[in-house]
């Protein structure tokens, strides 16, 4: 998907290097070394402290040993293994402690080590299996690195990806392979053996077909990159099989070399080809795999897979190419036959979460839904029949934390007190006593423990970094973690201001909200340019009472005496599902218009220049910069778009086509929308960078961009990067380079 605030918004690259509000004093000026070199204005954070099976302990690595704490007084109990402790055989280096999974039983640990990004979400590396009992590490496989390793349930059995093949690595007494032919059940000539690592599917190939791991396409748009799940009772694994030679290739050219090397990968773009989708499950004891029936159609989405509590019964969702109609299955196990349990359509789009749990009765399943118009829960049972809808209101669950089911306790995040905080709350399973467990205005987020017992609140506003402290289960604060004084000090000493929150109405009666950053010396009866930092996606919100909404580099900007603003357009998030899907077959319509509405409101305020209004963004950010800079010319004198789409054709169709549709039902939503076909009305300096190795928005974008600029006579600047992709930080410098191209230009043009 396009960078999204809350995941992954790259605009919000630097998020942690934020500001809060303090009186002016006479003190230190920020510079852009402070802010992305020195990076001076880094809040801490609390990491790593990862629940262990009890509830009452947390594992951490401190000091090169992986340790156990009390969660109620955070005393140190015992050390589970240091890092002179992880050195392979034959080797002298350890291991890196850092990364590391517990078997379920916590018997074992899977440790990783030279691990390689492939694309956002994905990575490869070495993995090497510790035994706490024995004090042996070994590795998970020989040979090249392996992917998504995982224990069974029984910590008995890890299964990993390699070569776009599943393989199980047995810890005990090995395996039974029935044909010796990775399960596969064609091979009649070899003999059954026991083996400690097998391959349960052998078609695998670069593109070509992938099993147990995602494509390009679902990783980004729906993600997740692990495939299979074990069941659990650690018999049997369901998988996902995708056959990609039917996609469309792209190609991308890396350099540095005396001929550019070509990485070529499947990307299906709006209206194209999607990859065929097999759901399997392979059985352990008898090495055979079942299909699972998803259905003749095989123009389909399958966003999600889970195991119920039924070692036998894997629930899937199946969702239309218009993605507006969803239906959650259960399959048989044993003979792979579903049934349609329950059925949502929408009249535009349905956005899939991980937020559905099946409960331990083995009777229901709690999910959320926009089907009254927000986001909210419901407990329904697996013969699809809706118990009850356990939270109500204009307002959203936000996340689905999970289900205390000994004390039938509901714990979640929303947005119940206005849409720019965020709450911890709790709700009986019947749906009564709906509880706040946060006190402080602003920006909950927690992480609870295994029993529910205690969970760690990330709390912040837009003024203040974050403070986090443990709570119990009732709220109540039992230690501090964080509080990230030396941070509030820094500020304080480089004349930070205070970030303001506003709201207005629109022409046509849309009421909006935005923040403010003023210049600490903010005089009224000056005129001050304004600078838009905005991003604008789907479901998207920049405009929250968090820290991270305004950077430290907006706090430089103020300083250099330009007014920084966001402002949340029709489209974004957590305002219901009208507000959000409004935009539907119009994608960047409405979006445009709200900025420039905007715009016209900040123009007429007596303190702002209305001659010199910019606007900045990152991914859809700089599409709907680029689309401001053209539709809304005669009001914003100059932009900076990063990695922007500029035609809406070329980006991919799962994202695409969710709120467009494909381009030959919807070819006039595609075309108006589109910034390529807006080029001749350009006025004001713009500023276009890309990553030439961009994977996800292909800087193919940005050079039609320049053809149509070019064929229009509209001068522009261009910065691109070769070898970075879509968050443009490959290679040595290049963050800082960017950054520092971006400010000169804004500081130069506004």
């Amino acid at each position: 998907m396009l960078l999204k605030v809350g995941k992954y918004l790259l605009m919000f690259l630097f998020a942690s290097l934020c500001s809060s509000g303090f009186s002016q004093v006479d003190n230190q000026k920020i510079t852009l070394e402070d802010v992305f070199k020195k990076r001076t204005f880094s809040s801490r954070g609390v990491y790593g402290m990862q629940p262990m099976m009890d509830g009452r302990y947390f594992s951490q690595v401190k000091n090169d040993s992986l340790n156990v704490y009390d969660y109620a007084t955070g005393d140190y109990v015992q050390t589970i293994v240091t890092s002179a402790e992880l050195i392979p055989a034959g080797d002298t280096t350890p291991v890196p402690i850092s990364s590391y999974e517990f078997s379920e039983n916590e018997a074992r640990i899977l440790f990783t080590a030279e691990e390689e990004a492939i694309y956002r979400h994905s990575t490869k590396a070495y993995y090497y299996i510790y035994d706490i009992e024995t004090g042996k590490l070994v590795p998970l496989s020989s040979g090249e690195k392996q992917r998504l390793a995982t224990f069974s349930p029984d910590g008995n059995k890890v299964a990993f990806v390699r070569d776009n093949n599943i393989f199980i690595r047995d810890l005990g007494s090995g395996i039974w392979d029935p044909g010796n032919t990775g399960g596969q059940g064609d091979d009649t000539n070899r003999d059954p053996v026991f083996t400690s690592e097998m391959q349960i599917t052998t078609d695998g190939r670069f593109n070509e077909i992938i099993n147990g791991a995602t494509d390009w396409v679902y990783e980004e748009e729906f993600g997740f990159t692990k495939a299979f799940f074990w069941s659990s009772d650690s018999r049997k694994i369901a998988y996902y099989r995708f056959d990609e030679n039917r996609v469309k290739e792209y190609k991308l050219e890396y350099y540095g070399d005396i001929y550019p090397e070509v990485y070529t990968y499947k990307y299906p773009k709006a209206g194209e080809d999607n990859s065929l989708i097999a759901i399997k499950i392979y059985n352990l004891e008898t090495g055979e795999t079942v299909p699972v029936d998803i259905g003749e159609e095989t123009d389909i989405y399958i966003p999600r897979i889970k195991w119920t509590m039924n070692p036998n019964s894997l629930a899937l969702y199946r969702m239309n190419r218009h993605q507006n109609k969803l239906e959650l299955m259960l399959a048989d196990a044993v003979n792979g036959a579903s049934t349609v349990i329950l059925t949502e359509n929408n009249p535009w789009y349905i956005d899939i979460t991980d937020d559905w749990t099946f409960l331990k009765d083995g009777k229901s399943v709690l999910l959320t839904s926009e089907k009254d118009g927000y986001s909210h829960l419901y407990l329904y049972t697996l013969n699809g029949n809706l118990v009850r809808q356990l939270t109500s209101g204009n307002w959203e669950v936000t996340a689905l934390y999970g289900v205390d089911e000994e004390n039938g306790l509901v714990y979640f995040q929303s947005d119940k007190s206005s849409p720019l905080n965020r709450e911890v709350n709790v709700v009986d399973i019947d749906g009564d006593h709906l509880k706040t467990l946060s006190v402080k205005e602003g920006y909950n987020r927690a992480q609870f423990n295994s029993d529910y017992s205690y969970y760690i609140n990330n709390w912040s506003d837009i003024n203040t970094p974050p403070v986090i402290a443990l709570n119990n289960s009732d709220g109540e604060e039992v230690r501090l973690l964080q509080d990230n004084e030396k941070l509030r000090d820094k500020m304080t000493e480089y004349d930070f201001a205070k970030v303001e929150f506003f709201a207005f109405t629109t022409d046509d009666g849309m009421a909006l909200n935005g923040w403010m950053l003023k210049p600490a010396d903010f005089d009224r009866d000056k005129k001050y340019p304004v600078l838009f930092t905005i991003y604008g996606g789907p479901g998207s919100q920049t405009v929250a009472n968090r820290w991270g909404a305004a950077s430290s580099w907006n706090q430089l900007m103020a300083q250099h005496g330009i007014i920084v603003v966001s402002v949340d357009n029709r489209g974004t998030g957590a305002r219901g599902q009208e507000f959000k899907k409004c935009t539907y077959l119009e994608l960047g319509k409405f979006e445009t218009l709200d900025q420039i509405e905007a715009a016209k409101y900040l123009g007429s305020l007596p303190y702002v220049d209305k001659n010199r209004i910019g606007m900045w963004g990152w991914s859809f950010g700089g599409y709907l910069t680029l689309s401001c800079l053209t539709k809304g010319a005669d009001y914003f004198s100059m932009g900076v778009a990063v990695a922007p789409v500029t035609n809406w054709k070329y980006y991919d169709n799962i994202y695409t086509e969710r709120f467009m549709r494909t381009p030959r039902e919807n070819d006039k939503g595609y075309e108006d929308n589109s910034p390529v076909n807006h080029a001749e009305k350009l006025k004001g300096k713009i500023l276009i960078i890309h990553g030439m190795a961009d994977d996800n928005v292909h800087a193919q974008n940005t050079y039609d961009m320049i053809t149509a600029l070019v064929a229009a006579d509209k001068q522009f600047d261009l910065q691109v990067y070769p070898n970075s992709n879509h968050g443009i930080y490959s290679g040595r410098n290049t963050t800082w380079h960017n950054y520092s191209r971006m400010t000169k230009f804004i500081l130069d043009n506004l």
